[in-house]
Protein backbone atom coordinates (compact mmCIF):
# COMPACT_ATOMS: atom_id res chain seq x y z
CA UNK A 1 0.00 0.00 0.00
CA UNK A 2 1.15 3.10 -1.06
CA UNK A 3 2.10 5.94 1.57
CA UNK A 4 -1.11 8.58 0.49
CA UNK A 5 -3.21 5.78 0.48
CA UNK A 6 -2.22 4.68 3.85
CA UNK A 7 -2.10 8.17 5.48
CA UNK A 8 -5.92 8.60 4.24
CA UNK A 9 -7.06 5.88 5.92
CA UNK A 10 -4.92 6.87 9.01
CA UNK A 11 -6.93 10.13 9.20
CA UNK A 12 -10.58 8.51 8.92
CA UNK A 13 -10.10 7.29 12.43
CA UNK A 14 -11.27 9.49 14.64
CA UNK A 15 -9.62 11.34 17.26
CA UNK A 16 -8.72 9.88 21.08
CA UNK A 17 -12.20 10.18 22.99
CA UNK A 18 -12.66 10.85 26.37
CA UNK A 19 -15.92 10.01 27.93
CA UNK A 20 -16.86 10.65 31.58
CA UNK A 21 -19.74 8.80 33.21
CA UNK A 22 -20.23 9.36 37.20
CA UNK A 23 -16.97 9.76 38.14
CA UNK A 24 -15.75 6.62 36.08
CA UNK A 25 -13.35 7.64 32.78
CA UNK A 26 -12.61 6.18 29.27
CA UNK A 27 -10.51 7.05 26.56
CA UNK A 28 -10.99 5.33 23.14
CA UNK A 29 -8.98 5.68 20.82
CA UNK A 30 -7.32 3.84 17.78
CA UNK A 31 -4.00 1.03 18.18
CA UNK A 32 -0.43 2.79 18.60
CA UNK A 33 2.56 1.44 16.82
CA UNK A 34 6.25 1.69 18.28
CA UNK A 35 6.51 4.49 15.65
CA UNK A 36 3.55 6.20 17.09
CA UNK A 37 3.60 4.80 20.59
CA UNK A 38 5.61 8.70 21.89
CA UNK A 39 2.68 10.71 20.42
CA UNK A 40 0.25 8.17 22.26
CA UNK A 41 2.00 8.21 25.57
CA UNK A 42 1.55 12.63 25.41
CA UNK A 43 -2.20 11.74 24.57
CA UNK A 44 -2.80 9.27 27.19
CA UNK A 45 -0.56 11.28 29.57
CA UNK A 46 -3.20 14.70 28.92
CA UNK A 47 -5.89 12.51 29.98
CA UNK A 48 -4.59 11.20 33.17
CA UNK A 49 -4.52 7.26 31.93
CA UNK A 50 -3.33 4.85 34.49
CA UNK A 51 -4.03 1.96 32.21
CA UNK A 52 -4.43 0.73 28.40
CA UNK A 53 -6.55 -1.87 27.78
CA UNK A 54 -5.64 -3.84 24.19
CA UNK A 55 -8.55 -5.53 22.87
CA UNK A 56 -5.94 -6.25 20.33
CA UNK A 57 -3.18 -7.87 18.79
CA UNK A 58 -0.46 -6.24 20.30
CA UNK A 59 1.35 -4.21 18.02
CA UNK A 60 3.95 -2.01 20.10
CA UNK A 61 5.84 -2.70 22.56
CA UNK A 62 5.11 -1.47 26.44
CA UNK A 63 8.40 -0.19 28.14
CA UNK A 64 7.41 3.28 26.81
CA UNK A 65 3.70 3.22 29.09
CA UNK A 66 5.42 0.68 32.29
CA UNK A 67 8.31 3.72 32.66
CA UNK A 68 5.58 6.51 32.95
CA UNK A 69 3.57 3.91 35.45
CA UNK A 70 0.78 3.24 32.80
CA UNK A 71 -0.07 -0.59 33.49
CA UNK A 72 -1.40 -2.33 29.54
CA UNK A 73 -3.92 -5.39 29.90
CA UNK A 74 -4.32 -7.63 27.03
CA UNK A 75 -8.15 -8.56 26.58
CA UNK A 76 -8.23 -9.54 23.15
CA UNK A 77 -10.75 -10.85 21.42
CA UNK A 78 -11.99 -11.54 17.29
CA UNK A 79 -12.60 -8.24 15.49
CA UNK A 80 -16.41 -7.50 14.68
CA UNK A 81 -17.55 -9.58 17.75
CA UNK A 82 -18.20 -8.92 20.93
CA UNK A 83 -16.65 -10.06 23.92
CA UNK A 84 -16.87 -13.21 25.28
CA UNK A 85 -18.18 -13.25 29.28
CA UNK A 86 -14.52 -14.00 30.48
CA UNK A 87 -13.23 -10.71 28.74
CA UNK A 88 -16.47 -9.01 30.05
CA UNK A 89 -15.66 -10.37 33.62
CA UNK A 90 -11.79 -9.62 33.78
CA UNK A 91 -12.46 -5.87 32.29
CA UNK A 92 -14.49 -5.17 35.05
CA UNK A 93 -12.94 -6.70 37.57
CA UNK A 94 -9.80 -3.94 36.41
CA UNK A 95 -11.67 -1.16 36.22
CA UNK A 96 -12.90 -1.97 39.68
CA UNK A 97 -8.90 -2.23 40.76
CA UNK A 98 -7.73 1.10 38.85
CA UNK A 99 -10.72 3.10 39.62
CA UNK A 100 -10.56 2.36 43.53
CA UNK A 101 -6.61 2.99 43.34
CA UNK A 102 -7.33 6.09 41.72
CA UNK A 103 -10.67 7.79 41.86
CA UNK A 104 -9.25 10.51 39.46
CA UNK A 105 -7.96 7.99 36.95
CA UNK A 106 -8.83 7.53 33.46
CA UNK A 107 -8.66 3.75 31.30
CA UNK A 108 -7.73 3.94 27.39
CA UNK A 109 -8.86 1.14 26.07
CA UNK A 110 -8.13 0.25 21.96
CA UNK A 111 -9.16 -1.72 18.99
CA UNK A 112 -7.00 -1.26 15.93
CA UNK A 113 -9.67 1.35 14.54
CA UNK A 114 -11.14 2.57 17.93
CA UNK A 115 -14.72 1.79 16.26
CA UNK A 116 -15.52 -1.54 17.43
CA UNK A 117 -14.24 -3.66 20.01
CA UNK A 118 -13.24 -0.76 21.83
CA UNK A 119 -16.08 0.74 22.17
CA UNK A 120 -18.40 -2.09 23.06
CA UNK A 121 -16.49 -2.09 26.24
CA UNK A 122 -16.70 1.00 27.34
CA UNK A 123 -20.45 0.86 26.28
CA UNK A 124 -20.43 -1.87 28.81
CA UNK A 125 -19.26 0.09 31.62
CA UNK A 126 -21.73 2.72 30.50
CA UNK A 127 -24.18 0.16 30.82
CA UNK A 128 -23.31 -1.05 34.20
CA UNK A 129 -23.12 2.87 35.34
CA UNK A 130 -26.95 3.00 34.93
CA UNK A 131 -27.17 3.84 31.09
CA UNK A 132 -29.58 2.61 28.71
CA UNK A 133 -27.74 0.77 26.01
CA UNK A 134 -29.07 3.39 23.71
CA UNK A 135 -27.77 5.85 25.71
CA UNK A 136 -24.66 4.86 26.19
CA UNK A 137 -24.08 4.12 22.20
CA UNK A 138 -25.54 7.84 21.39
CA UNK A 139 -23.06 8.88 23.78
CA UNK A 140 -20.08 6.90 22.08
CA UNK A 141 -21.12 7.67 18.95
CA UNK A 142 -21.01 11.37 19.18
CA UNK A 143 -17.09 11.59 18.96
CA UNK A 144 -16.35 8.02 16.99
CA UNK A 145 -19.30 7.97 14.64
CA UNK A 146 -20.16 4.71 13.15
CA UNK A 147 -18.48 3.14 16.35
CA UNK A 148 -20.42 -0.32 17.28
CA UNK A 149 -21.23 -2.64 14.45
CA UNK A 150 -25.21 -4.44 14.46
CA UNK A 151 -23.66 -7.64 16.24
CA UNK A 152 -22.13 -5.70 18.60
CA UNK A 153 -25.48 -3.54 19.05
CA UNK A 154 -27.11 -6.60 19.14
CA UNK A 155 -25.58 -7.79 22.03
CA UNK A 156 -25.37 -4.45 23.81
CA UNK A 157 -28.82 -4.18 23.98
CA UNK A 158 -29.10 -7.99 25.62
CA UNK A 159 -27.12 -7.42 28.18
CA UNK A 160 -27.82 -6.80 31.74
CA UNK A 161 -25.96 -4.83 34.20
CA UNK A 162 -25.16 -6.83 37.55
CA UNK A 163 -24.07 -3.57 39.43
CA UNK A 164 -20.47 -4.00 39.17
CA UNK A 165 -19.20 -0.71 38.96
CA UNK A 166 -21.33 0.56 42.32
CA UNK A 167 -19.03 2.05 44.37
CA UNK A 168 -20.16 3.11 49.01
CA UNK A 169 -20.22 6.50 47.84
CA UNK A 170 -22.46 6.12 45.21
CA UNK A 171 -21.89 8.05 41.66
CA UNK A 172 -21.25 11.38 40.48
CA UNK A 173 -24.32 12.19 38.54
CA UNK A 174 -23.33 12.79 34.74
CA UNK A 175 -21.96 11.47 31.67
CA UNK A 176 -20.49 13.87 29.26
CA UNK A 177 -17.98 13.52 26.21
CA UNK A 178 -14.86 15.20 25.83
Amino acid sequence: MNNSVNMRQRDLRPAPSEIECKGFKFLITDRPSDQTIQSYLQELKRHSVTAVVRVCAPSYQTVELQKEGITVYDLEYDDGTYPPTIVVDEWFKLLKKQFHDNPDACVAVHCIAGLGRAPVMVALALIELGLKYEEAVELIREKRRGAINAKQLGFLEKYRPKSRLKQKNGYKNSCCVQ
